[in-house]
């Protein structure tokens, strides 16, 4: 069975040098493409791409410009590396280039056909979209669940507690992790899926954390379409397996509500969760059943989670690593909120240090360094060059936020760049800085992920301080990441918390 595997294989990259030297030949080139590197014959710039993509894409894009084409295998890949292409792609030219390139990781039992990050923009994509926008995330529904997220932060701040007492170390991304899993799935099923040291949360953030690195990892089956049903990596057949777990999950939950909605005699018992929600659209909607439900649940439980205990853990690991700005938020934190009362959301907008931390480090360290695939709907010209139809459009988030033309020491930790006169935001409207995207393919969670990453970090140093596990220098810290669709901090940061309210330890 292998040995015809290694056959039908080769015999499929003959097949592919075969029509690349006939296109070559024969075929009609794109005229006006952006420039690039050279591709190879076969496989074009596929090496050109490395172990971090978007640090190899930012460094080609010095040569090539803002604005460059990549020949990755058999797809035509447009890369915008500046602020001023990212408007274009993502705004003037939005609806042109909102469709999705699909790869091959979440085609895996069909996720990709109920998924709003993953949905062309279709019908059923605006009325998830539309779900989202005006059911899940809006600001009253967000409002209304304040309470919610103030109980969470009890829990972490009880959880981080005793570790202070004894002096142990915790794991920052994994206990902001914890709590926004708790915090979902309280909103999702009105249950805690996890305590704060219980192997749940840690084996629930890794298959999450797998789930992201096999959606981010360079697959054959994206370069080389006609090579999918081999699966020659193996990552639709890993992604399969993770996926199934998540699924099993949601059906028990799913089906257990169902049981319990039988059998209720008045609406005023249920539970009127999200959970809730989704089976009443389930119940008024043809077009929207229990798979889909499933999809969205992915989309939330993945994104709401990872994207948020990652920012945070980036966000501590910067103040640790910069203990000046710890102070200024600790001070700041002391003068507008005080000791004794914890932080709340509405203390937010009178913390302008704290907001310049959260801001500095989405520039530093973007959730998603290229932005989920576009794909060209249509071929459509920008400053003078082609965007074919059909090709793949990535626009590197990460390149913009190292771009020196808009930030001043683009590579160093400096919050104060966001004090003062800067307008600079995070919500899809200043192209220097689009952690969440822009456009009409924005993340719709960006709402509860903002509110949930100030109060987390701001009820952290509000009630603690902090050091490094073992006694480590500041400066030998180890800030390396690792490339996945999201970037993490690629050694895990401990830190032992000391708890401030103890006047015996200060």
């Amino acid at each position: 069975m292998h040995f015809f595997t290694l056959v039908l294989g080769l015999l499929l990259v003959l097949w592919s040098l075969r029509a690349w030297m006939y296109a070559l030949i024969f075929g009609k080139s794109h005229k006006n493409l952006p420039p690039g590197p050279v591709p190879l014959p076969i496989v074009g710039n596929i090496f050109e791409l490395g172990n971090k993509p978007n640090e190899s894409l930012a460094l080609l894009a010095k040569t090539y410009g803002p604005l460059m084409t990549l020949k990755l295998g058999r797809v035509t890949t447009i890369v915008a590396s500046s602020a001023t292409m990212a408007k274009e792609v993502l705004q003037t030219h939005d609806q042109a280039l909102a469709g999705r390139t699909v790869v091959d990781a979440v085609r895996a039992l069909n996720y990709n056909q109920g998924s709003i990050a993953w949905l062309p923009p279709s019908s059923q994509w605006r009325n998830l979209r539309k779900l989202c926008n005006n059911q899940i995330f809006t600001a009253h529904r967000l409002d209304a669940s304040q309470s919610l997220r103030r109980q969470k932060m009890r829990e972490l701040l009880a959880h981080v507690r005793e570790s202070a007492q004894v002096g142990r170390a915790i794991d920052i991304g994994q206990a902001a992790f914890t709590t926004s899993l708790n915090l979902l799935s309280k909103t999702t099923f009105s249950i805690d899926l996890a305590g704060p040291e219980s192997e749940s949360a840690q084996d629930f953030k890794e298959l999450i954390r797998r789930i992201m690195e096999e959606a981010g990892r360079p697959n054959l089956s994206d370069y080389f379409p006609v090579l999918r049903p081999l699966d020659l990596q193996g990552v639709k057949r890993r992604m399969t397996i993770h996926m199934r777990k998540l699924h099993k999950l949601f059906d028990e939950m799913i089906d257990q509500r169902l049981n319990s909605r039988a059998s209720l005699t008045s609406l005023s018992a249920r539970n009127n969760d999200l959970l809730d929600l989704l089976l009443d659209h389930v119940q008024d909607s043809s077009e929207f059943g229990r798979s889909d439900i499933k999809s969205l649940f992915v989309d939330i439980f993945a994104a709401g989670t990872d994207t948020t205990s990652t920012t945070l853990e980036w966000a501590m690991a910067e103040l640790l690593h910069k203990p000046e700005s710890m102070a200024k938020v600790q001070s700041e934190l002391q003068e507008n909120v005080g000791e004794g009362k914890p932080v709340e959301e509405t203390d937010v907008g009178r913390l302008p240090y704290l907001k310049a931390v959260v801001k500095e480090t989405f520039r530093m360290h973007p959730p998603v360094p290229l932005l989920v695939p576009h794909k060209a709907e249509t071929g459509v010209e920008i400053s003078g060059f082609t965007v074919p139809k059909d090709a793949q459009v990535l626009v590197n988030a990460w390149a913009i936020v190292r771009d020196p033309s808009i930030w001043t020491n683009p590579n160093t930790f400096v919050p104060e760049r966001f004090l003062g006169s800067s307008g600079i935001d995070v919500r899809g409207q200043d192209f220097e800085l689009i952690p969440f995207g822009a456009g009409r393919r924005i993340c719709p969670g960006m709402p509860l992920a903002l509110r949930m990453v100030h109060l987390m970090l701001a009820s952290l140093l509000q009630s603690f301080d902090w050091k490094i596990e073992g006694g480590m220098s500041p400066k030998d810290m180890d800030m390396t990441d690792k490339f996945g669709i999201t970037l993490q901090k690629a050694l895990p940061l401990r830190a032992i918390p000391i708890d401030r309210s103890d006047t015996s330890v200060r």
